[in-house]
């Protein structure tokens, strides 16, 4: 590709520069813009926005074959977030009109969006005041690290480019600082989008296991969904149980929402 005057678009993710859900997201976003390729070394899922100390900062220079054409491409030895540092810091020369991250191999939804990487990259690129956009494809748990081919992302990149046409092309609203795209598994072209709110609950429930062996233990998570308890108008709902696209718009904004006069008397204040 050749740099121009086009809109610059910063994409990243969390599952790695070889995942296929990037180079997906990488092939309709070059048809809005310029891409700058900037993703972690190895799988980074689960980082949040982590900006880990023991990273090595290492960045590798690639070229990939994408449509026939090829891409200079950076590596970086480091977390999400610090792959978008790296590329807004030190690896772009002009700064960037959009942050993507993504396609992810798991949908991000609930209260376990922070502990995501993919999201936490678009946090991080939203911090710059840059618009960002985080969007994940629902699949089942055995596909969330094994980077596997037999994942479609057309539909997801379907959306990824939808909604980065929009931010491109529109000034969001005051406290909209990420818009956090979940396709689900089942989803086409046609499926349509619905606005959402993130779901309160824990869907992503940690276990924990005992090597008989070591001895040691290993955290890991499963999947659990409480139907009754589940918001009507929720990420979790939408894609779960209506098998509509969910775009939810999140705030770097962390304060809660609660009445300070009545928290302030109920401290005593």
């Amino acid at each position: 590709m050749t740099e121009n005057k086009r809109p610059q678009i910063l994409l990243t993710n969390d599952d790695s520069i070889d995942s296929p859900g990037l180079w997906a997201a990488a092939e309709v976003l070059s048809e809005l813009g310029f891409v700058h390729v900037v993703a972690p070394r190895v799988q980074q899922t689960a980082m949040g926005r982590a900006l880990p100390r023991e990273s090595d900062h290492i960045v590798d220079e690639r070229e990939v074959l994408v449509n026939g054409k090829l891409w200079p491409v950076f590596a970086v030895g480091g977390s999400p977030a610090q792959a978008v540092l790296h590329g807004v810091l030190g690896l772009m020369s002009v700064v960037p009109d959009l942050v993507v991250s993504g396609i992810n191999y798991g949908e991000n939804v609930a209260s376990g969006v922070t502990i995501s990487g993919t999201i936490g990259a678009a946090l991080e690129g939203a911090s710059f005041g840059y618009p960002s956009l985080a969007v994940s494809l629902q699949t089942s748990i055995h596909e969330h690290f094994n980077l596997s081919d037999g994942v479609d992302f057309s539909v997801a990149a379907h959306f990824t480019k939808l909604f980065a046409e929009k931010l491109l092309g529109k000034r969001m609203p005051f406290d909209v600082d990420v818009l956090k795209v979940d396709v689900p598994a089942g989803a086409t072209f046609e499926t349509p989008w619905k606005l959402t709110t993130q779901s309160r609950q824990r869907y992503f429930e940690a276990t924990s296991t005992t090597d008989p062996v070591s001895g040691k233990k290993h955290i890991s998570y499963e999947m659990l969904l409480d139907e009754e308890k589940i918001e009507s108008n929720s990420d979790l709902r939408t894609v779960l149980l209506d098998q509509l696209v969910s775009v939810t718009p999140l705030s770097l904004d962390l304060t809660s929402r609660v009445d300070f006069g009545d928290l302030g008397r109920l401290l005593g204040k």
